[in-house]
This record gives structure tokens, C-alpha cells and sequence, in this order.
């Protein structure tokens, strides 16, 4: 499940693409025209920063832009830098070790196909769809 914080982080990375590029854009801004509190927001663009989706500005004429064109972002990448691994089961996480039961297991053919779905179709998606 997508929780808030994925949810928000690209609606963040929605708002600033539809703002003047090449512009820092104050967070304060994005959270009044989000509706999302300023505190979270600040923890969600840091997570953003760190996978170098955004970059960041402090001081006077400070916030953030994006480092990319919105077609340039999947909506994939967005989810992965907000809430970490996509995967539908946690069998199937990356840096997981293998089940003890994988070999014999009936039901892991059918989440390995959900898996790649739900990763195909948020990685398939570009942020300038969402525009």
C-alpha cells in the first residue's frame, strides 16, 4: 500500500513541475497550495533531495526545484525515494534473503507477477502524466 508519505512526494514533485522552472520554490508555498503541513513536507523533500530528485536551497530566495524535465522522473522513482522498496510481498524485496520455503512455495509465482505489474506500471508512468 502507498501510505501518505509516497502519496505526498509526488505531489510535491506534481506542484513544483507546474511552477517556473529553474526557480527555488519556498516550501512554505508548496504545503499552502498542497494543503499538507510544512513540518511533514520537510521530511518528505529531504528524502527527495537524498535521491537526488530535487535540489535544495537555504536562505533568502531558497526551496526547491527539480534537478530533471518532469518526463524525465517516473513515478516509480518518486515512490521508491518516499517509501522504499515497491514490493507487494516481503518475500520479494530487494536485499531480502531468500524464503526457506521459495523452492516449494505454490504462491510465489502469483506474487512475483503482482510484483512486476505493480513495478512496470509506476515505472512505466512519467511525473508530466500526472500534469
Amino acid at each position: 500500500m502507498i501510505s501518505t508519505k509516497g502519496r505526498y512526494a509526488l505531489r510535491v514533485m506534481i506542484d513544483l513541475s507546474e511552477q517556473e522552472s529553474g526557480v527555488f520554490i519556498p516550501l512554505k508555498d508548496i504545503a499552502e497550495r498542497q494543503e499538507i503541513s510544512k513540518k511533514y513536507l520537510e521530511i518528505i523533500v529531504k528524502d527527495l533531495v537524498k535521491a537526488k530528485l530535487l535540489k535544495g536551497s537555504s536562505g533568502k530566495g531558497g526551496g526547491y526545484m527539480l534537478c530533471r524535465k518532469p518526463e524525465e522522473y517516473s513515478v516509480g522513482e518518486i515512490l521508491e525515494a518516499s517509501e522504499g522498496s515497491l514490493a507487494t510481498v516481503a518475500c520479494l524485496a530487494a536485499g531480502v534473503e531468500e524464503c526457506p520455503r521459495a523452492g516449494k512455495c505454490k504462491t510465489l509465482p502469483l506474487w512475483r507477477e503482482l510484483d512486476k505489474l505493480t513495478h512496470d506500471f509506476f515505472f512505466s508512468k512519467k511525473l508530466s502524466d500526472c500534469i
